[in-house]
């Protein structure tokens, strides 16, 4: 399996300016799209619960929202593999726009079928502009890969503030117009959505017409050739599974997704069973997001200098220690702090994974490889915060905190049999030895 790679001995080369005015529009884009997938999972149990009248039904939001990404996330690989990276964001960020409008007229009627339908919709949108991740990577030589997708997903925190900011104004402007402020907060998101779509449509050439390239940009760059025995047929399942670094991929990307959708189901209904508001619950939410993605760039920086998997183990552990944290204790400061920590340990998770599979994949095939391995562990995020409603309601709250542990220390095994003598080059068992890069 090939990629990419640059001799041992080669520097830091530095980043063109061109590369730098499209990452920047890129990580501006994250900033106006990212609000709404803070309102799907800071409001989105809370919006289930209010139609539904069952707090068991609270995780079907966020499962929804999972749900959306198993169905959306190869295909948006595919699209981007065939047709460029922008095309398929853009194609998300319609289908997002679209989504936000049925989700806020459905809450005004009080329908939940319209609910669901419009979240499914929204989640689709938002997962398939995810494919910005892909974007990043194909613009950065293997040594500053993970930097790249540090600055790209760093623009997400420059949204945090604008989810708070919007529901605070369809609190403000609810009472008067006599309209639910839930469903309001999501008629507003097109504000934000469509300077997203603008900035996207500026991005100039297609990142993955840079990253065919990546030598006509990084003068002194020299891409590897590809060996006859690292090249794969093709980017199924079987394909992506049967490599050893991408199984460590899936298997820790599935925990670590997967229980951060528990937490986001968990945190809003602990917040709010404790008496605390919209503003602060959505506050909590933002600094979850923060851990996400304030962190990114220190982390890609660190996966570049010290490889995928000395980021990897620690974000695991960490996001462990945050999901106990949220379940076991009660008071609106620890609650918070965990569901930081969470965002903190999946952005490691991510930031290494990702780099990883686009350190064993070409640009033709890494918007499908990354795809798949979001619709794998889309699996978890549907399974995990659906089961999490009925447990919290039959065992109570800190039971889940059993079932995060469980899922969390799965992956380590597999990660722990994985050695990186360098960053991006990979050894591991019925692997050859010094399978760089493979």
């Amino acid at each position: 399996m090939g990629v990419d790679t640059i001799d041992e001995r080669e520097t830091r080369l530095p980043i063109p300016g061109l590369i730098k005015r499209n990452t920047l529009l890129l990580a501006l884009s994250q900033a106006f799209a990212g609000a709404g997938g803070q309102l799907a999972f800071a409001l989105g149990p809370l919006m289930m619960v209010a139609l539904s009248e069952s707090a068991a039904l609270a995780g079907l939001s966020v499962s929804l929202f999972g749900f959306s990404r198993f169905l959306v996330a190869y295909a948006a690989g595919k699209i981007t593999d065939t047709y460029g990276r922008k095309p398929g964001i853009l194609l998300g960020l319609v289908l997002a726009l679209i989504g936000t409008l049925v989700i806020g007229l459905a809450m005004m009627a009080r329908s939940l079928p319209g609910f669901m339908v419009g979240l499914l919709t929204f989640g689709m949108g938002i997962n398939a502009a995810y494919q910005l991740r892909v974007a990043a990577t194909d613009m950065y030589p293997p040594n500053r890969r993970g930097e790249g997708l540090g600055y790209v997903l760093t623009g997400y925190v420059l949204g945090i503030v604008t989810g708070p900011l919007i529901v605070t104004a369809a609190q403000s402007f609810s009472e008067p117009l006599g309209l639910d402020p839930l469903g309001l907060s999501w008629l507003f998101l097109p504000v934000v959505i469509l300077p997203g779509m603008g900035l996207v449509a500026l991005v100039r050439p297609d990142p993955k017409e840079i990253a065919s390239h990546l030598e006509e940009y990084y003068p002194g760059y020299r891409p590897e050739p590809r060996r006859a025995s690292e090249r794969q047929d093709g980017t199924s399942a079987w394909v992506l599974l049967k490599h050893y670094p991408k199984q460590v991929a899936v298997a820790s990307y599935f925990a670590a997704y997967g229980t951060m959708g528990v937490v986001m189901v968990i945190t809003s209904l602990a917040l709010a069973h404790a008496g605390h508001g919209l503003a602060a619950i959505t506050f909590s939410l933002a600094l979850h997001t923060t851990g996400m993605f304030g962190l990114s760039l220190p982390l890609g920086r660190l996966a570049d200098q010290f490889g995928r998997r000395a980021i990897l183990l620690p974000g695991l552990a960490v996001e462990l220690g945050g999901a106990l944290l949220v379940t076991l204790t009660p008071d609106y400061g620890s609650v918070t702090l965990g569901a930081f920590l969470v965002g903190l340990g999946w952005s490691g998770v991510n930031v290494a994974t990702t780099a990883l599979i686009a350190d064993t994949t070409q640009p033709s095939e890494r918007g499908q490889a990354i795809g798949l391995n979001d619709s794998l562990a889309s699996a978890a995020s549907v399974l995990l915060p659906l089961a999490a409603g009925p447990i919290i309601e039959l065992f109570g709250l800190p039971f889940t905190g059993v079932l995060m542990l469980a899922v969390m220390l799965a992956p380590l095994p597999l990660a722990l049999a994985l050695r990186e003598p360098r960053p991006g080059k990979y050894v591991y068992p019925g692997g050859p030895a010094g399978a760089a890069g493979v």
